[in-house]
């Protein structure tokens, strides 16, 4: 650096040679600590704020949604109910409207003694969503003690935007984990009831 300075005061160097010069350090500098801390570049996802969760339990989600589309403000944010999740209720938010798709189940389960057969499928908030801002949106949901404990349960989620849609509903297979996706779905670790 300071052979450079000397340059620069004799004229054999552009004054603008340290400017970069300081720049290129120290965008090598930040490029080496990123990758000794191992930290990437990743797109931010829609998740489950709450991570776990117990079967035979009443469960509050809470999506937590960080930004619109590439840009775009979200207008629509749809979540598909995993089976085995019944008694759904989302919470208002003000500002937006909700509305529920209900459904017949895939089987009858057992809600505090009642035999339940059908219920909601989908739930749908409406309204506007700036892309450099984050909200939650919340649901109350009965987990039955059908759902297998020391599994993660995957809650599907598509956002539109006035200009294009983000389909959060990638749900991994044998050997993969949610890392391995660009859109991977929401997800909760399901314990068993002790």
């Amino acid at each position: 650096m300071k052979q450079l300075q000397t340059l620069i005061r004799r004229g054999r160097a552009e004054p603008n040679a340290l400017f970069f010069g300081i720049s290129k350090l120290k965008l090598t500098f930040g490029a080496v600590a990123i990758s000794l801390l191992g930290i990437t570049a990743a797109p931010a996802h829609v998740t489950l704020k709450t991570q776990q969760a117990t079967v035979g339990s009443v469960y509050k989600a809470v999506l937590i949604v960080p930004h619109g589309c590439a840009g775009s403000p979200m207008l629509k944010l749809r979540v598909q109910i995993p089976n085995g999740v019944i008694a759904v209720k989302p919470q208002p938010k003000a500002g937006w409207n909700v509305e529920t798709v209900s459904g017949k189940y895939s089987q009858t389960f057992d809600y505090f003694g009642t035999q339940v057969s059908e219920g909601v499928k989908e739930i749908v908030w409406s309204g506007r969503l700036l892309d450099e801002h984050y909200d939650e949106f919340n649901f109350r949901a009965y987990l039955t003690s059908d759902l297998k404990p020391d599994t993660t349960l995957y809650v599907p989620v598509v956002q539109e935007c006035e200009k294009g849609i983000d389909r959060w509903i990638e749900i991994p297979t044998n050997g993969t984990s949610s890392g391995d996706y660009k859109f991977p779905a929401p997800g909760v670790q399901l314990n068993s009831k002790k």
